[in-house]
């Protein structure tokens, strides 16, 4: 069964979320499981990001995956840490999804 590329990015996505959290947990790799998670998440993180490049261009694939990225973990850190963005950071964090919007949408990016 083939997996469809925007469901292998999906995937990386929520693989360097769950490894981005965990990181924090880790302690600086002083704790075991969150150490583990943050390795085995980064691991299937770049290795559907890697997958995907195979049929989506480099500059799309990266555009969605930091960008979504950065909005989901920071919501992540506002569930699990109470970490409250200001108004700056949700101006930012609009501009950034409006930025891969505009790049997925107008682009005439293509695969070489």
């Amino acid at each position: 069964m083939r997996v469809p590329p925007y469901a292998l990015l999906a995937i990386a996505i929520v693989a360097e979320v769950i490894a981005t959290s965990a990181l924090r947990a880790s302690e600086g790799f002083s704790r075991w499981l969150p150490a583990a998670v943050v390795v085995l998440g980064y691991g299937v993180a770049f290795y559907c990001l890697s997958l995907t490049l195979k049929t989506i261009p480099v500059g799309i694939v990266y555009a969605i995956w930091s960008g979504a990225g950065i909005v989901l973990i920071s919501l992540v850190a506002l569930v699990l840490y109470r970490q409250v963005p200001d108004l700056p950071a949700i101006i930012g964090l609009g501009l950034i999804i409006s930025g891969v919007v505009v790049l997925n949408l107008f682009s005439k990016m293509q695969a070489h």
